[in-house]
């Protein structure tokens, strides 16, 4: 690994596992710049449940985006787990969002053309994981679908695809999870058993989880709650 893919050590504050510093992400627009993000700070600490709320447009899933590395800011810095995300090239964020993340979105994702055994076992897999199978079929388990390990996502209904896909993004056990409308799809029974789901792995592991939600009842059952309006933290 060259000097330009090695993440530099985060902030020595106690605990902290996800940091940012004056974050702000600007895009061209025919009027000129837009600002969707502006002059955000914030620090989350390990274990910790956060939802991220404002109205539609007010830049919350570009804000999860920077924090998780998906995007990268105009200026400001992130720190995630260790890793300084704004010093390194898409590969070595590709790396940290590997090794250290878990995604849950509003379109699950899945591969279609895999069971879905085979979706929770990818990331195991490209790890190198050599007790792949064996934890991807207890992280199908911990979500209900053990028995449909075999079905591919065009055979599960919407609620059963949702569980699949947080079945993959927790297998690994990473240390932050981001979920984005993680409900968005969904009707409310369903809905209420992955936002259930959800909370039971950040109580019972202490994975951290930042959620970025409309819903009012599903920001309230987290431990603190940010405010975004207009690119900025209120």
């Amino acid at each position: 690994m060259t000097a330009q893919h090695m993440p530099s050590a985060a902030p020595a504050i106690r605990n902290v596992v996800l940091k940012a510093s004056n974050l702000t992400r600007q895009v061209s627009s025919p009027e000129g710049p837009l600002t969707i993000v502006r002059d955000v700070s914030l620090e989350i600490a390990a274990g910790e449940s956060v939802a991220i709320i404002g109205a539609s447009g007010a830049g919350k899933s570009t804000l999860l985006a920077l924090l998780a590395g998906l995007d990268v800011p105009t200026s400001g810095r992130v720190w995630l787990a260790g890793a300084d995300l704004t010093g390194l090239d898409e590969d070595g964020r590709a790396r940290v969002r590997a090794e250290r993340v878990g995604f849950v979105f509003q379109s699950f994702h899945l591969i279609p053309s895999l069971t879905a055994l085979e979706n929770v076992l990818l990331p195991l897999e490209l790890a190198g994981r050599a007790d792949a199978r064996a934890r991807a079929g207890a992280a199908l388990e911990r979500v209900g679908l053990g028995p449909r390990a075999r079905h591919y996502p065009r055979q599960l209904s919407g609620g059963e695809q949702q569980r699949v896909a947080l079945a993959r993004a927790c297998v690994t056990s990473p240390p932050v999870l981001f979920a984005d409308e993680p409900t968005g799809n969904l009707d409310p029974v369903n809905g209420a058993r992955i936002i259930d789901l959800l909370f039971e792995l950040n109580a019972h592991t202490g994975t951290t989880l930042v959620l970025v939600t409309h819903e009012q009842p599903l920001a309230q059952r987290c431990d603190r709650t940010l405010r975004l309006e207009a690119g900025s933290l209120q």
